[in-house]
């Protein structure tokens, strides 16, 4: 492992991905029939697996095998498509991947019902095989899955109020997207059994760049362009999500800003509304947070020693994933 030579993020990413897929969809492959089709419908849509390569290089990163982390990569990833799924029925998207979310192709009951039965088989490949190493990180993920689902339910509760600060949207994202890429980034070094330090700060270096990817994501929600997101152009806008671009900007927009953001969104509105965000700083704002939880997600990476080899392909990872698109 010493002699690992780091590759770019893109081979990483694929050589990561080349274990897990096929773990993956053996695991998929477990579940009832009735679940099985739309839940493999939902897969196939892709991804970048980001994820699972954070808890394979992570496992390999605190002195472990890549194979030590393919069982964590999986059961992250299970966790992370079960979100997805349900995040589809609440903001009542029809596409994702450019292609039918499940409940639009299936059904709403039956999207609800496949999304618990990914989060259920998570916990249970974990848990088949009950060693020390698989029972901590069964915990991790439980904890960190709880984590998600109370950012999920502040980010709701913001829809029903008005006044909402930066540094609550910064705590919701935090639990949204951080928890799970914390786990990620340490799973596979509890199943590798590295040390605590060493799983401190692979937890620590997930949830910082959790912070700086949904800071991006933020971004594009309003300004990224569609052949690349999935989504058209404006689309958290035309969604009403009080994102942090958006509670930073009416923090000073003004109320031809509020008057916008309050109303059904043309194209051309979509376009204004754009601008006048945009006009506050609060683009240029967002993208300084997500430089700062970058830094401060690679200063983790720095505080132990990690094979550095593939150390160096964690950082490569985290500069892809926050550098996407802007």
């Amino acid at each position: 492992m010493s002699d690992h030579v780091a590759a770019s993020a893109a081979d990483a990413l694929a050589r990561a991905g080349a274990l897990v897929r096929p773990a993956l969809a053996e695991a998929v492959a477990r579940l009832d029939p009735e679940l099985r089709e739309p839940a493999e419908h939902h897969m196939a849509g892709g991804g970048k697996g980001v994820r699972a390569a954070l808890a394979v290089i992570g496992a390999a990163a605190s002195g472990g095998t890549e194979r030590e982390g393919v069982l964590g990569a999986v059961a992250v990833e299970l966790i992370h498509n079960y979100s997805l799924v349900h995040d589809d029925i609440i903001d009542n998207d029809e596409e994702r991947r450019h292609r039918p979310t499940v409940w639009a192709a299936f059904g709403t009951g039956r999207a609800i019902v496949v999304g618990d039965a990914l989060a259920n088989l998570a916990t249970q490949l974990l848990l088949e095989d009950p060693t020390p190493a698989r029972v901590r990180a069964a915990q991790l993920l439980a904890d960190s899955t709880s984590l998600m689902i109370s950012g999920q339910a502040d980010d709701m509760a913001f829809e029903r109020r008005d006044a909402i600060t930066a540094e609550e949207c910064l705590k919701m994202e935090e639990g949204k997207t951080g928890a799970l890429l914390g786990c990620a980034s340490a799973i596979g070094g509890v199943l590798a059994e590295a040390d605590d330090a060493t799983i401190k700060a692979l937890t620590s270096f997930g949830l910082r760049l959790g912070m700086a990817f949904q800071a991006v994501d933020d971004v594009l929600g309003i300004w990224g362009e569609p052949k690349k997101t999935g989504k058209p152009v404006g689309s958290d806008l035309i969604a009403h999500k009080k994102s942090l671009p958006v509670v930073i900007a009416r923090a000073t927009g003004g109320p031809e800003l509020d008057r916008l953001l309050a109303s059904e969104l043309s194209e051309d509105d979509v376009v204004e509304a754009s601008a006048l965000i945009e006009a506050t700083g609060a683009r240029r704002e967002v993208m300084a947070i997500a430089d700062r939880a970058l830094a401060e997600a690679l200063e983790s990476l720095e505080s132990v020693p990690l094979v550095p080899g593939y150390a160096a392909e964690l950082v490569a990872i985290a500069r892809f994933v926050t550098e996407r698109d802007r």
